[in-house]
Protein backbone atom coordinates (compact mmCIF):
# COMPACT_ATOMS: atom_id res chain seq x y z
CA UNK A 1 0.00 0.00 0.00
CA UNK A 2 1.43 3.31 -1.28
CA UNK A 3 -1.33 5.63 0.49
CA UNK A 4 -2.00 6.23 3.93
CA UNK A 5 -5.92 5.11 5.21
CA UNK A 6 -6.79 5.69 8.49
CA UNK A 7 -8.39 2.28 10.19
CA UNK A 8 -11.99 3.81 10.41
CA UNK A 9 -11.97 4.42 6.36
CA UNK A 10 -14.03 1.95 4.24
CA UNK A 11 -12.66 1.18 1.37
CA UNK A 12 -14.04 -0.65 -1.31
CA UNK A 13 -12.65 -3.51 -3.72
CA UNK A 14 -12.12 -1.81 -6.72
CA UNK A 15 -10.66 1.56 -5.98
CA UNK A 16 -7.70 2.61 -7.62
CA UNK A 17 -5.81 4.70 -5.04
CA UNK A 18 -2.65 6.61 -5.90
CA UNK A 19 0.68 6.96 -3.84
CA UNK A 20 0.52 9.30 -1.14
CA UNK A 21 -2.80 9.83 -0.84
CA UNK A 22 -4.30 10.51 2.90
CA UNK A 23 -7.48 8.82 4.00
CA UNK A 24 -8.78 9.88 7.46
CA UNK A 25 -11.35 8.49 9.46
CA UNK A 26 -15.06 7.54 8.41
CA UNK A 27 -14.24 8.06 4.83
CA UNK A 28 -15.76 5.83 2.44
CA UNK A 29 -14.68 5.22 -1.12
CA UNK A 30 -17.25 2.88 -3.31
CA UNK A 31 -15.64 0.28 -5.78
CA UNK A 32 -14.86 2.27 -9.48
CA UNK A 33 -13.37 5.51 -7.66
CA UNK A 34 -10.29 6.79 -8.74
CA UNK A 35 -8.26 9.29 -6.25
CA UNK A 36 -5.08 10.26 -7.79
CA UNK A 37 -1.48 11.10 -6.28
CA UNK A 38 -0.92 13.03 -3.40
CA UNK A 39 -4.44 13.84 -2.46
CA UNK A 40 -5.66 14.41 0.95
CA UNK A 41 -9.17 13.05 1.45
CA UNK A 42 -10.65 14.46 5.18
CA UNK A 43 -12.90 12.81 8.00
CA UNK A 44 -16.66 11.59 6.73
CA UNK A 45 -15.66 12.28 3.20
CA UNK A 46 -17.91 9.81 0.36
CA UNK A 47 -16.08 9.48 -2.86
CA UNK A 48 -19.52 7.18 -5.16
CA UNK A 49 -18.30 4.77 -7.85
CA UNK A 50 -17.32 6.62 -10.69
CA UNK A 51 -15.80 9.70 -9.63
CA UNK A 52 -12.51 10.50 -10.90
CA UNK A 53 -10.45 12.74 -8.52
CA UNK A 54 -6.85 14.36 -10.30
CA UNK A 55 -3.51 14.62 -8.44
CA UNK A 56 -2.88 16.89 -5.65
CA UNK A 57 -6.44 17.53 -4.71
CA UNK A 58 -7.63 18.76 -1.33
CA UNK A 59 -11.17 17.49 -0.19
CA UNK A 60 -12.11 18.91 3.23
CA UNK A 61 -14.38 17.06 6.38
CA UNK A 62 -18.05 16.51 5.63
CA UNK A 63 -17.92 16.67 1.55
CA UNK A 64 -20.05 14.19 -0.55
CA UNK A 65 -18.68 13.61 -4.39
CA UNK A 66 -21.57 11.46 -6.15
CA UNK A 67 -21.25 9.58 -9.96
CA UNK A 68 -20.89 11.78 -12.53
CA UNK A 69 -17.93 14.28 -11.02
CA UNK A 70 -14.85 14.70 -12.37
CA UNK A 71 -12.14 16.73 -10.45
CA UNK A 72 -9.00 17.91 -12.80
CA UNK A 73 -5.82 18.30 -10.66
CA UNK A 74 -5.17 20.47 -7.93
CA UNK A 75 -8.86 21.13 -7.37
CA UNK A 76 -9.54 22.19 -3.23
CA UNK A 77 -13.19 21.56 -1.99
CA UNK A 78 -14.18 23.39 0.99
CA UNK A 79 -15.86 21.50 4.07
CA UNK A 80 -19.78 20.56 3.29
CA UNK A 81 -19.13 20.82 -0.40
CA UNK A 82 -22.30 18.80 -1.75
CA UNK A 83 -22.74 17.91 -5.67
CA UNK A 84 -25.88 16.54 -7.17
CA UNK A 85 -25.72 14.13 -10.09
CA UNK A 86 -29.81 13.74 -11.09
CA UNK A 87 -31.58 17.24 -11.76
CA UNK A 88 -35.25 15.83 -10.86
CA UNK A 89 -34.71 13.08 -8.32
CA UNK A 90 -37.22 11.04 -6.26
CA UNK A 91 -36.84 8.64 -3.72
CA UNK A 92 -39.56 5.97 -5.72
CA UNK A 93 -37.67 6.18 -9.22
CA UNK A 94 -34.46 5.04 -10.26
CA UNK A 95 -33.22 7.88 -12.46
CA UNK A 96 -29.59 5.93 -12.17
CA UNK A 97 -29.40 6.80 -16.82
CA UNK A 98 -30.11 10.45 -16.15
CA UNK A 99 -27.19 11.13 -14.57
CA UNK A 100 -25.11 14.39 -15.73
CA UNK A 101 -21.83 14.82 -15.64
CA UNK A 102 -19.81 17.78 -13.69
CA UNK A 103 -16.76 18.94 -14.52
CA UNK A 104 -14.08 20.39 -11.82
CA UNK A 105 -11.42 21.77 -13.88
CA UNK A 106 -7.36 22.06 -12.65
CA UNK A 107 -6.82 24.45 -9.91
CA UNK A 108 -10.66 25.38 -8.98
CA UNK A 109 -11.93 25.82 -5.41
CA UNK A 110 -15.52 25.05 -4.25
CA UNK A 111 -15.94 27.01 -0.42
CA UNK A 112 -17.20 25.41 2.47
CA UNK A 113 -21.20 24.43 2.36
CA UNK A 114 -21.54 25.32 -1.61
CA UNK A 115 -23.73 23.09 -3.88
CA UNK A 116 -22.75 22.62 -7.37
CA UNK A 117 -26.01 21.32 -9.53
CA UNK A 118 -25.04 18.27 -11.77
CA UNK A 119 -24.32 19.38 -15.76
CA UNK A 120 -22.28 22.12 -14.78
CA UNK A 121 -18.21 22.50 -15.48
CA UNK A 122 -16.30 24.84 -13.00
CA UNK A 123 -13.70 26.48 -14.94
CA UNK A 124 -9.88 26.32 -14.43
CA UNK A 125 -8.79 28.00 -11.36
CA UNK A 126 -12.28 29.65 -10.66
CA UNK A 127 -13.52 30.37 -7.15
CA UNK A 128 -16.43 29.69 -5.53
CA UNK A 129 -17.40 31.34 -2.97
CA UNK A 130 -18.91 29.56 0.64
CA UNK A 131 -22.53 28.57 0.55
CA UNK A 132 -22.83 29.16 -3.19
CA UNK A 133 -25.26 27.27 -5.23
CA UNK A 134 -23.48 26.98 -8.83
CA UNK A 135 -26.31 26.62 -10.89
CA UNK A 136 -24.70 26.83 -14.29
CA UNK A 137 -21.31 26.69 -15.76
CA UNK A 138 -18.28 29.13 -14.42
CA UNK A 139 -16.03 30.36 -16.43
CA UNK A 140 -12.16 29.95 -15.71
CA UNK A 141 -9.99 32.62 -13.15
CA UNK A 142 -14.08 33.62 -12.42
CA UNK A 143 -15.31 34.57 -8.70
CA UNK A 144 -18.72 33.64 -7.80
CA UNK A 145 -20.88 33.72 -4.64
CA UNK A 146 -24.12 33.77 -3.68
CA UNK A 147 -27.86 32.04 -4.09
CA UNK A 148 -27.97 31.15 -7.04
CA UNK A 149 -24.18 31.91 -7.90
CA UNK A 150 -23.40 35.08 -10.02
CA UNK A 151 -19.67 35.93 -11.05
CA UNK A 152 -18.25 38.90 -8.63
CA UNK A 153 -14.82 39.33 -10.25
CA UNK A 154 -11.99 37.47 -11.52
CA UNK A 155 -9.30 35.03 -9.32
CA UNK A 156 -5.69 34.85 -10.26
CA UNK A 157 -3.97 31.10 -9.84
CA UNK A 158 -3.08 31.79 -6.47
CA UNK A 159 -6.55 32.63 -5.29
CA UNK A 160 -6.17 36.43 -5.00
CA UNK A 161 -8.56 38.68 -6.30
CA UNK A 162 -7.95 40.45 -9.67
CA UNK A 163 -8.05 44.10 -10.72
CA UNK A 164 -8.13 44.97 -14.45
CA UNK A 165 -6.85 48.47 -15.71
CA UNK A 166 -8.58 50.20 -18.54
CA UNK A 167 -6.28 48.12 -21.33
CA UNK A 168 -7.81 45.03 -19.72
CA UNK A 169 -4.42 43.97 -17.78
CA UNK A 170 -4.22 42.42 -14.40
CA UNK A 171 -1.26 41.59 -12.05
CA UNK A 172 -1.46 39.17 -9.06
CA UNK A 173 -0.38 40.71 -6.00
CA UNK A 174 0.72 37.47 -4.47
CA UNK A 175 2.88 36.29 -7.79
CA UNK A 176 3.13 38.65 -10.20
CA UNK A 177 1.85 36.67 -12.96
CA UNK A 178 -0.17 39.07 -15.47
CA UNK A 179 -3.79 38.59 -17.19
CA UNK A 180 -6.06 39.44 -19.96
CA UNK A 181 -9.44 40.13 -20.09
CA UNK A 182 -10.72 40.29 -23.56
CA UNK A 183 -14.27 39.00 -24.77
CA UNK A 184 -15.26 38.88 -21.32
CA UNK A 185 -12.52 35.63 -20.43
CA UNK A 186 -9.21 35.51 -18.71
CA UNK A 187 -6.15 34.39 -19.60
CA UNK A 188 -2.83 34.39 -18.48
CA UNK A 189 -0.15 36.61 -19.89
CA UNK A 190 2.89 34.25 -20.51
Amino acid sequence: MNYFAHPTAVIDEGCTIGKGTQIWCFTHLRTGCIIGEDCILGQNVFIDSGVVIGNRIKVQNNVSVYAGVICEDEVFLGPSVVFTNVINPRSAINRKHEIRETVIRRGATVGANATVICGNEIGAYAFVGAGAVVTKPVPPYALIAGNPARQTGWMSEEGHKLHFDKTGLAVCSGSGQKYRLSDGLVRRVE
